[in-house]
This record gives C-alpha cells, sequence and structure tokens, in this order.
C-alpha cells in the first residue's frame, strides 16, 4: 500500500503515472489521425489525476470497474503499455487479440473488468464484483468509475442502492467533467453537486478537486479502507475537465474556449509540480524514461499483426 511511502517517493510515482498517461494518450491521437487506429477512442487528457490517485490506494488483488474513456484506468493500475497500446490498435498481441479495441479493453490480470460501450454499463458489474468479494470474505474493494451523465442512468441508481442496502465493498468514483458528448451536465440536472446524491442512499458522499491527485488519493483511500472493514460504499465526485471533444473525432466546440484554458491552467500535472516535491531535474529525469516507454509501446503495436 502507498501509505508507507515517503512524500517524495509518492510524488515521483503519481508523476510517471500521469504523465504516463498523458503520453499514451497523445500518441492514441496520433494513430487515429494516421489512420492507423479502426474506430474511435475517447481521451483521457487532463483527467490523469483522477484515476492516478484513485488506484493507488487500492491493494493488487482490488477490482476496477471502467468506462469507454478508460485508458487511463488501465496505465493507472499497472496494465502493459505495448499489449494496450496493440488492442487499440486492432492488432493480435493486444490484451483481447485485438477484438476488444479501446472502448471495450480490458486487463483481468490487474483486476480491471473490462471498459465499456455503454453509459453506465460498468456499475453494475463493479457491483456485482463486489457483492461476490463479500460472499466469498476476501476484503477485496472494487472502484467504479463513470462519468457525470452515466449518474443519470437508472444501473447508477439500482446498483448503489443495492450495494448500500447490502453493506457491499464499493467506492463509486463519479468522473465529472461537466460534458456527456456534448451535453453540458449542468443544463440537465437539478443539483449540480453530484456526490450530494449519496444522501438518498444513506451512505457517505463527498466532492473533490479531480485535478489534484493527493485530494483524489486521500478520499478515494478513506472509502476503500471503510469498505475493507465492511462498513459498506461511498461516492465521490471528482470535479475535472476532459481537453479534448467527446472522442477522437469530434472537435469539441461547444465547449467556451475560457472555461477550457482555465481548467488546462490547472492541469494535473501543474498541480502537482506547483506543490514543490519535485526539482526540475527530477521530473525530467521521470519524462525521460516515460517517452522510452511509450516509443517501445508504439513500435510493439505498429510492428504486430492486424
Amino acid at each position: 500500500m502507498s501509505t508507507k511511502k515517503e512524500p517524495k517517493e509518492l510524488a515521483k510515482q503519481f508523476y510517471t503515472v500521469m504523465y504516463r498517461m498523458r503520453r499514451f494518450e497523445e500518441e492514441v491521437f496520433e494513430f487515429y489521425k494516421r489512420g492507423l487506429m479502426p474506430g474511435l477512442a475517447h481521451l483521457y487528457l487532463g483527467e490523469e489525476a483522477v484515476a492516478a490517485g484513485a488506484c493507488v490506494a487500492l491493494r493488487e488483488d482490488d477490482y476496477i470497474g471502467s468506462t469507454h474513456r478508460g485508458h487511463g484506468h488501465l496505465v493507472a493500475r499497472g496494465a502493459d503499455l505495448d499489449r494496450m497500446m496493440a488492442e487499440i490498435l486492432g492488432k493480435k498481441t493486444g490484451y483481447s487479440k485485438g477484438k476488444g479495441g479501446s472502448m471495450h479493453i480490458m486487463a483481468m490480470d490487474k483486476g480491471i473488468l473490462g471498459a465499456n460501450g455503454i453509459v453506465g454499463g460498468e456499475i453494475p458489474i463493479a457491483t456485482g464484483a463486489a457483492y461476490s468479494a463479500k460472499l466469498r470474505g476476501t476484503e477485496q474493494v472494487t472502484l467504479a468509475f463513470f462519468g457525470d451523465s452515466a449518474s443519470n442512468e437508472g444501473t447508477f441508481h439500482e446498483s448503489i442502492n443495492m450495494a448500500a442496502a447490502w453493506n457491499l465493498p464499493i467506492v463509486y468514483i463519479i468522473e465529472n467533467n461537466l460534458f456527456g458528448i456534448s451535453v453540458d451536465i449542468r443544463r440537465v440536472t437539478k443539483e449540480h453537486d453530484l456526490y450530494k446524491r449519496a444522501e438518498g442512499y444513506g451512505i457517505p458522499g463527498e466532492a473533490v478537486d479531480g485535478n489534484d491527485v493527493y485530494a483524489v488519493y486521500e478520499a478515494v483511500s478513506r472509502a476503500v479502507e471503510r469498505a475493507r472493514k465492511g462498513e459498506g460504499p461511498t461516492l465521490i465526485e471528482c470535479k475535472t475537465y476532459r481537453w479534448q471533444g467527446h472522442h477522437v473525432g469530434d472537435p469539441g466546440e461547444y465547449r467556451a474556449p475560457e472555461e477550457l484554458a482555465a481548467w488546462k491552467a490547472r492541469e494535473p500535472l501543474v498541480v502537482l509540480q506547483e506543490k514543490g516535491l519535485l526539482s526540475d531535474g527530477e521530473i525530467e529525469e521521470i519524462r525521460a524514461f516515460v517517452e522510452k516507454e511509450i516509443a517501445q509501446a508504439c513500435k510493439f503495436a505498429e510492428e504486430s499483426d492486424y
């Protein structure tokens, strides 16, 4: 568990994981623009602190329910970058032999039960994994990641009601990036603080700065500890922002340019750097290491057979 790590070591881990996500996604976008990627991908650029902070709070045998915007969850969990990139390009060497692609990528060896192309589709799957863990008495915890729009789906309400009633070991994490495709979540919900929905189910709810990896880590760590002790689920809303459109083919012109600029000015890597835990030299060393990893993953994926 990362709680035993020194502040410097934890900062290095967070920066490495977030920069790895950033560069992985940027290269996915490049593959799309070069016409080498079948279908579409939904990029996690700008939201890196959520997955990085949340996944560090887990044990190796815990579970994750992911979304159509799921690359970041796999990277944060330590999934194999070569197999991930190959899967996204539809290659035989990918996690699902190229047949799942970006929206259905999974890494069962890391407890990731699969990304999901259906909005909110992962929520009942993750809840089922938590139910299984409770029945087996393993003390495993599940994280269910989903977006703001998924919190308006019936799967959210049905699953969270069941998890609350049965005290299941699960943490529900809303990655509120404010937009479901082109729809501003603030136009389609009366209450804009989505974490307050927890009150109706009698469970704890909390909102955190989704661009601050430490804020996410601390909140999720508390919730995971509760769940592992048999005290039931928690709902955490991480307020963040996606930089790109809904997917790689969407220019995202429905968003106000000044809003995007404001969020980019305090993006996850900058927020972490401003804490002063890492020197410029340490950051450059991390970046150089990650660049080699990403270059290798791209080479592996390109050279693999479709």
